[in-house]
């Protein structure tokens, strides 16, 4: 669900991209964005509220906090049910977004 999350949302910033550096460029600081705001390195509760806002929509977040629960917490996946859940519609969300602006041309 993690991988599907992050390709929807790249698939959506590029939909309309014509230069093919660009991604590159937007693939390198988008991850280190998302990244640091998701708790894999610092608690989230030491986060200023501009960075705790960021969070809360980061998928990051919910793949760092699920495998936490599974690795970390040695949990079953019934607590990983809203991670999940999340994963999956922002994924519908944003797949469904890219697939309406793609462009249809012969």
């Amino acid at each position: 669900m993690t991988a599907f999350a992050l390709i929807s949302l790249m698939f959506l910033l590029m939909v309309r991209v014509s230069d093919p550096l660009l991604p590159r460029a937007v693939f390198g600081v988008l991850n280190t964005v998302l990244y640091f705001p998701s708790g894999a390195v610092y608690p989230q509760q030491g986060f200023p509220g501009w960075m705790q806002a960021i969070a809360v929509a980061d998928p990051f977040t919910y793949a760092v906090h699920a495998f936490k629960c599974l690795l970390l917490k040695n949990t079953g996946f019934a607590a990983i049910t809203s991670d999940l859940t999340f994963l999956l519609i922002f994924s519908v969300i944003a797949m469904s977004a890219a697939t309406a602006l793609f462009k249809r041309t012969l």
